[in-house]
């Protein structure tokens, strides 16, 4: 079953493409690898305070999927508290 997921982040204080950047690759890398997940910046990439993260877990069980997309959402509140997320969106197909 494939799961996506995409979420909205709100990153504050950010001034420049180059600083959202900066902030947000190690966000997406860490999730990465510790999810096995794939992940990406999917929309408002030329805004320097939103991101739109689009995820996607593939397995044989949808329920296992949508409890790891649980887990990255309540990761990135605890890990990265200065990241807000505004909106979140799962889809199983």
């Amino acid at each position: 079953m494939l799961t996506l997921m995409t979420i909205k982040l709100y990153l504050p204080g950010c001034s420049s493409l180059k600083e959202k950047r900066s902030r947000l690759q190690p966000i997406l890398t860490h999730l990465r690898k510790e999810f096995n997940v794939s992940i990406s910046e999917i929309g408002l990439q030329d805004v320097w305070q939103s991101a739109w993260i689009g995820i996607a877990a593939l397995s044989t069980d949808s329920v296992h999927n949508e409890q790891m997309l649980d887990q990255i959402v309540k990761k990135i509140e605890s890990t990265w508290p200065d990241e807000q997320i505004l909106e979140t969106h799962l889809e199983s197909r």
